[in-house]
């Protein structure tokens, strides 16, 4: 991002998680995210995309506080993130970017009703006074769609549209730049999706805020994002803008979880579970339908194209024509 500072960048984003076997001496490693680089500029929406277990979630955590990288460096606007921040870094670190999780009643506070949700964080982040903190929560309120009766209402006697609504207004209620949404709209069915979709759209333009947005489903991506990038087993495989990987992406994974959006009358395709290990070489090579010898050895994440970045050894191939080619030999 040539000129301006990144809001957000990562550098080599590592999280190993590390246990004990039973009671014996044997460890076991899980190597969650695998040295993931990437920055998001401000008022961009970068979606990282993969399955469960793609380390996307872990990711996110990393980056609002929640979790501890291994190795690696975090840079909110220039300044170098500790690892394992302390009291008032972790406060400074939440002023500036805040979560907004899949399922909202795990977030909210279970006897709690929204307003007396978004006046306490109020208190807790700004000096207000009593009249300026109602005027600012009922703001947020219609900010979010929400009216009187579901401000005094429970979590619980909320809907999940209404309840992911209250967690928005939560989130924005600290003023971040930054908000990371992870899976916000899959716990939802489909008409609700849309609504949620179009309310964070909404309020990235009138808000000027930053999103990272995390997702499995890469049909709600165009919706939301302006770059996407794809992790699968921890690794990066893919980076580019949301029409360049919509339109011909080129990692075979990518072209996997593209196949996998449901589409109208469409049977799914039934595949076999794949048990993997961690294996050396390209990280999907256990289930790719192109894996060949050169597999063997990871290849590296290069630039095919302005902006667009791709870990694959048939790269070159896939790029240079619009037909699959032939794994080299």
């Amino acid at each position: 991002m040539s000129g301006v500072t990144p809001v957000i960048a990562v550098e080599a984003l590592t999280k190993v998680f590390r246990g004990r076997a039973g009671l014996g001496r044997a460890t076991w490693e899980n190597p969650a995210v695998r040295a993931v680089t990437f920055d998001v500029g401000p008022g961009e929406s970068l979606a990282i995309v993969g399955e469960s277990g793609s380390g996307k979630t872990t990711l996110a955590r990393m980056v609002v506080g929640l979790e501890a990288p291994t190795s690696g460096r975090m840079l909110l606007r220039g300044r170098e993130l500790t690892r394992r921040p302390g009291r008032e870094e972790r406060r400074q670190r939440a002023a500036a970017i805040q979560i907004v999780f899949q399922d909202p009643y795990t977030s909210l506070t279970p006897h709690q009703a929204v307003r007396d949700s978004l006046d306490e964080v109020q208190r807790v982040f700004f000096a207000r006074t009593a009249s300026e903190r109602r005027v600012r929560t009922s703001a947020l309120l219609d900010a979010v769609g929400l009216g009187e009766r579901e401000a005094s209402a429970l979590p619980k006697q909320l809907s999940g549209g209404q309840r992911q609504r209250a967690a928005i207004a939560r989130a924005i209620a600290v003023e971040p730049g930054v908000l990371i949404l992870d899976e916000p709209v899959s716990a939802l069915d489909v008409s609700i999706q849309a609504q949620i979709l179009n309310l964070l759209a909404d309020l990235r333009r009138s808000l000027e805020l930053t999103y990272l947005f995390i997702t499995h489903d890469l049909a709600v991506v165009r919706q939301v994002a302006d770059r996407v990038i794809v992790l699968y087993r921890g690794r990066a495989v893919e980076l580019g803008t949301v029409d360049a990987i919509l339109r011909a992406p080129l990692h075979p994974y990518s072209r996997r979880l593209l196949e996998s959006v449901p589409r109208l009358h469409a049977i799914p395709e039934r595949r076999a579970g794949v048990v993997e290990e961690h294996p050396t070489g390209c990280v999907f090579r256990a289930r790719c339908p192109l894996a060949h010898p050169a597999c063997e050895v990871e290849p590296e994440l290069v630039e095919v194209a302005a902006g667009h970045r791709c870990r694959c050894w048939l790269v070159p191939a896939a790029a240079s024509s619009e037909t699959d080619q032939a794994p080299r030999p």
